[in-house]
């Protein structure tokens, strides 16, 4: 199978936005309108297949998900594939291009940013049936991390893997400095004391924490952490006062330099894992992913430790660090439910793949590839789960339709407040407008 290498392109978001407008205006493919019809498309299942597959990863992702197809092929050798990878920043966009050359795949890698919407439009497959029927077998899977692949009760994605919000924290700069490492579940108040400490140790010259207030998911976190929600429903689920609250904890956090300063904030929010401020040294703690962590120990030579974030973890969910997904329009729907229910199924497929994209969805796969695991980042990462595992909450549902547009307006919030120039009122206020006018459109 060719491999696509990776080619510079756009931002991810404006990549996203071109996508929904590239699929819902799509000539006839396939026999069918894709995203603008429930009629399934004809079936061909009979016969050679080849899927297309599309993903987004590095090039370890991309051998390691190779393998795995090619197993598959020699289980069932009428299904080939054809596929096509590259970096996070202008996936999108791509998958966007090849909707518009009629050349979508058959099945892709999706995050839970527009999962949602891509849902309500109808350009994910429905998967339901399969599940029913067991061809899509979900029993090994915890069931939260099920459910958070449901948009209005139908099964519309499947986790490829399994994530963690983590504090990543440098264990030897913290030794130099004589401060103890952060300890899972402090509090939101006590991290950001314990963050000025360690720039107060260091004399200015490395902060404690990031900036993470125009951060969804640590809003998210913490909003669960006060019985609240990032939304109910397709609304906002928290009121002005509560992001008042938040705003204001990380303008406390800044005037106790217990972060840096806007600037690499900035940065930070960036999303490019070379860039987080605990591989350059300029915090000694990033909120990141745990199946992140293999990635950041890559750019420093300082030992990376994971902890859990603030917060009580029953704040936290079996949370998807990406999906797999079908194409509404396929023309082999069996297939590619049958293919999903082989890479988080198979043992052997669970062996190749490690946590690459996570945890294994499947438990009892996740726990054969533990028993396995010999990298001491993954074995931190695994042992977290242990720990944490039993004590996560309920699954909330996937992130409401006109979640991108909300996502970036708390993140030009939090960065006009951290520049100064708006005050936290005015800028809640703003948000509030802002945010409630893209979920009503």
């Amino acid at each position: 199978m060719p491999v696509l290498r990776p080619a510079p392109s756009r931002a991810a978001g404006v990549g996203r936005r071109r996508l929904l407008g590239a699929l819902v205006g799509l000539p006839v493919l396939a026999g069918g309108l894709p995203g603008c019809t429930d009629a399934p498309t004809a079936r061909v299942d009979d016969g050679p297949i080849e899927l297309s597959v599309f993903w987004w990863g590095g090039t370890k992702r991309a051998q390691a998900t190779e393998r795995a197809l090619r197993r598959y092929s020699q289980r069932d050798p009428r299904v080939s594939f054809r596929i096509t990878w590259q970096g996070l920043t202008g996936y999108y966009d791509r998958l966007a291009t090849q909707a518009t050359g009629g050349n979508v795949p058959d099945l892709f890698q999706i995050d839970d940013s527009m999962l949602t919407e891509y849902a309500r439009r109808r350009i994910v497959l429905d998967l339901s049936r399969h599940v029913e029927d067991r061809r899509l077998d979900l029993t090994g899977v915890p069931a939260g991390l099920a459910r958070y692949g449901q948009v209005e009760g139908r099964t519309v994605a499947v986790a490829a893997g399994q994530s963690l919000p983590v504090l990543v924290h440098n264990q030897d700069l913290l030794r130099r400095l004589r401060v103890p490492a952060p300890t899972s579940g402090m509090s939101w108040s006590d991290h950001i004391a314990w963050a000025a400490r360690v720039t107060r140790a260091a004399g200015g010259r490395v902060a404690g924490t990031v900036d993470p207030s125009g951060d969804y998911r640590a809003f998210w976190l913490w909003l669960r952490g006060r019985r609240g929600e990032l939304y109910r429903d397709r609304q906002l689920g928290f009121g002005s006062g509560e992001l008042l609250d938040w705003f204001e904890l990380w303008q406390r956090a800044r005037a106790e330099r217990a972060t840096p300063g806007a600037a690499l904030a900035d940065q930070s929010d960036g999303g490019d894992l070379s860039r987080q401020a605990v591989v350059t040294g300029h915090t000694a703690v990033s909120f990141a992913w745990s199946h992140q962590l293999p990635e950041l120990q890559r750019h420093t030579g300082d030992r990376l430790v994971v902890t859990g974030v603030p917060g009580p973890v029953a704040a936290q969910w079996p949370r998807a660090s990406m999906f797999w997904a079908g194409f509404h329009g396929t023309r082999h729907p069996d297939t590619v439910a049958d293919v999903i229910d082989f890479l988080i199924n198979d043992p052997e497929v669970g062996r190749i793949l490690g946590q690459e994209r996570g945890l294994n969805p499947n438990l009892s796969v996740r726990a054969a590839v533990r028993a396995g695991l010999t990298d001491r980042e993954l074995r931190q990462v695994a042992a977290l789960d242990e720990t944490v595992s039993s004590l996560l909450g309920p699954a909330p549902e996937p992130p409401a339709e006109g979640h991108l547009a909300v996502r970036t307006l708390l993140a030009a919030a939090a960065e006009s407040i951290r520049s100064g120039r708006s005050g936290a009122r005015a800028a809640t206020s703003t948000f509030m407008a802002r945010a409630n006018a893209a979920l009503a459109g």
